[in-house]
């Protein structure tokens, strides 16, 4: 319990994520007059925004995962203290159902909801694991104090480079299977897509661990 702070500001940080791409969502769809690209933009560019601001104002307290994919990578690197694992799990989790709820009690929705949204598919699969290895990627690969611009420009590009958009985080597939909206995904194609987010994070950390340099690299015979 002395590491509340830390579950609180993951909670926190992944129900406004959630908050902002349902909410997003909702207000796009409700304004782009049938237009699925303009809705698209609209929401990529919510997004993208507040994952800065939250990764900005975050980011020193926690490492602003707000992604049990990303926590799990770090835990396996011993980045993240492995006895806060499961806090910070649960507290994503718990958070993203928040962000959905709290975004349609702002649109005057029915509050409690399951989406109808069908996303399913090898090609929406293959997606999911490339957009998650190419951000667990991205964020051990990002210079020091850049995270917050690089991680928010990857799933800004992402977004419309994979068939999928790129949820890349099983607390967002968690959160977008409870709205029934423009961001949701049914609870019945859920299961596959945090599998392919799971093995797709295995990946953007073996790429990253291979472009590690060696320490002992390029040192001299001689020392």
């Amino acid at each position: 319990m002395k590491h509340w702070r830390l579950y609180l500001a993951e909670l926190v940080g992944t129900a406004a994520l959630l908050c902002a791409v349902i909410g997003s969502g909702i207000m796009a769809e409700n304004l782009s007059a049938g237009n699925t690209a303009i809705a698209l933009i609209a929401n990529t560019l919510a997004t993208v925004f507040a994952l800065y601001v939250l990764i900005e104002a975050i980011g020193p307290l926690t490492g602003a995962h707000f992604n049990p994919a990303v926590s799990l990578v770090m835990a396996y690197r011993r980045d993240l203290p492995r006895e806060h694992l499961m806090g910070y799990v649960i507290a994503q989790l718990v958070g993203a159902a928040l962000g959905a709820w709290l975004a349609h009690a702002m649109f005057g929705m029915d509050i409690f909801q399951w989406s109808v949204k069908t996303r399913t598919g090898a090609a929406q699969w293959l997606a999911e694991a490339v957009a998650t290895a190419g951000l667990v990627f991205v964020v051990l690969r990002s210079p020091q104090g850049k995270a917050s611009s690089v991680v928010a420009s990857y799933i800004g590009a992402a977004y419309w480079f994979t068939a999928s958009t790129s949820f890349a985080n099983p607390a967002a597939v968690f959160g977008r299977m409870m709205s029934n909206s423009f961001a949701g995904i049914s609870p019945m194609d859920a299961p596959a897509f945090i599998g392919a987010e799971l093995i797709g994070a295995c990946l953007g950390l073996l790429m990253a661990s291979l472009l590690t340099a060696d320490p002992n690299q390029g040192q001299s015979n001689n020392d």
